[in-house]
């Protein structure tokens, strides 16, 4: 009784500006956390183009090496939350990532970045899933869709900055360093900061009941009811039962295993369109014969497209079911992507990218909340980040796969791989469990 009256403490709280203060902090982590993964882009366009090309074995491998990393990271941190806590993990995983990115900034070959990326992999493959695990957790239900996709679209300013700062930087070379190790040098300090940031956060109210600390989970819990709530974002209530199909307050016990593996599977596929098919835009666009400034400007303005789209889809998110939502986001991401490797002129190329990488930007948060909503909080921190994990493997097979095959048999070939992992992603989602956006949980 004591756990269902902290989570529906929590779940009826309006949100209040505590609230507000974990999401902005969260949003900043995960800005620097997209930006060391848009590195990948950068990346991807620096090392196949004169006078850094390197062979496709050795770029795949660099490319693939962070995903490596998180599939390691990704479960084995994800236990690490659900025994130490969420708020002690992330700061843990943030300081180690500031580290591996500084040392990857001093690299003096792309073995040595190729090991430094795949370190640092660890901790970006479990930051995603236990952040929206620490957010689900304290978000009101009708209103946490909303706010996860608010801190993902703020995340979203992260790789556009990065890339502008390294086109930008890359024919004036400051201290004699090359631009894209500036891009690690920034996201370096940037982690460290919000690792220290993330100490004056409370730590998860519903995980510390679900360890038998009741008292330090009161005092938490109350921090969030004390703290003013936020006037223009007046509270929602759960969900009726004719919107969702159950009594609202009843607690949603987990999916059974076969639903588990059918979302498993979703999470394995996902990253061939979300992952691998962005890192190796910047490839597509050289060898389409673009130069790599030119082709760095595509990438960077192509993050604003999602940014502003997820902002406006935070306002309707919670009223759509998350199958609904990953469907259309998978259909519109396999228009997107044909238009993207069919273009030849920059405006073309521009558009496409933009529309993809904003149905992608939505389609990885939605997956991810869906997941993360499935658990309880006992299992929750350690199931979605099993399930990333998964995600990661994807992402780290894609580009050993897919950057040969481009390089052999063109862009075309390359995306009719990617639009099949999509289509069947979305054949999946008709056997997976109904999305549990509403209802209360444990």
């Amino acid at each position: 009784m004591d756990k269902v009256d902290i989570g529906h403490r929590l779940d009826r709280l309006p949100v209040s500006y505590l609230h507000l203060a974990a999401v902005g902090i969260c949003a900043f982590g995960f800005a620097f956390d997209t930006l060391e993964l848009a590195l990948g882009g950068i990346l991807a366009a620096v090392f196949s183009a004169p006078p850094h090309a390197i062979g496709a074995q050795q770029l795949s491998l660099l490319l693939a090496s962070v995903y490596i990393g998180a599939t390691v990271g990704a479960p084995a941190l994800g236990w690490v939350a659900d025994r130490f806590g969420r708020r002690s993990t992330v700061t843990g995983l943030l300081i180690g990532l500031g580290i591996t990115s500084l040392a990857g900034a001093r690299s003096n070959s792309a073995e040595a970045l190729t090991v430094w990326r795949c370190i640092g992999g660890i901790a970006m493959g479990a930051y995603p899933p236990i952040v929206i695990a620490y957010l689900t957790d304290l978000l009101p239900p009708a209103r946490r869709g909303m706010l996860i996709f608010a801190t993902t679209a703020l995340a979203t300013l992260g790789p556009p900055a990065g890339i502008f700062l390294v086109r930008y930087l890359t024919p004036l070379q400051p201290l004699g360093l090359e631009a894209w190790r500036w891009g690690f040098l920034v996201g370096g300090v940037g982690t460290l900061v919000v690792g220290l940031l993330f100490r004056f956060l409370p730590e998860s109210p519903r995980w510390l009941q679900a360890r038998g600390r009741h008292a330090q989970a009161d005092a938490a819990c109350s921090a969030f009811e004390r703290s003013a709530a936020v006037s223009w974002l007046p509270a929602a209530g759960l969900a009726t039962p004719s919107r969702q199909g159950r009594p609202a307050g009843e607690v949603a016990n987990a999916p059974s295993r076969r639903q588990q593996l059918v979302v498993a599977a979703i999470f394995l596929l996902s990253p061939w369109a979300t992952v691998a098919f962005p890192i190796l835009k910047g490839a597509v666009l050289t060898q389409k014969g673009f130069e790599v400034s030119d082709a760095l400007l595509v990438l960077g303005l192509s993050w604003f497209g999602p940014m502003l789209g997820t902002l406006v889809a935070s306002t309707s998110i919670d009223l759509m079911e998350r199958r609904t939502a990953l469907a259309l986001s998978a259909f519109a991401m396999t228009a997107a992507g044909a238009c993207f490797v069919v273009g030849d002129s920059a405006a073309w190329v521009t558009g496409s990218s933009i529309a993809f990488g904003l149905f992608a930007s939505l389609y990885v948060p939605t997956l991810t909340m869906y997941g993360a909503e499935l658990f309880p909080t006992e299992a929750r921190a350690r199931s979605v980040a099993a399930a990333w994990a998964l995600n990661r493997v994807g992402a780290a097979v894609g580009p050993l796969l897919l950057l040969p095959l481009l390089r052999s048999s063109g862009a075309i070939t390359m995306f009719v791989l990617i639009a099949a992992t999509l289509l069947l992603s979305v054949a999946l989602l008709l056997l997976a469990p109904r999305g549990r956006q509403q209802w209360a949980m444990s």
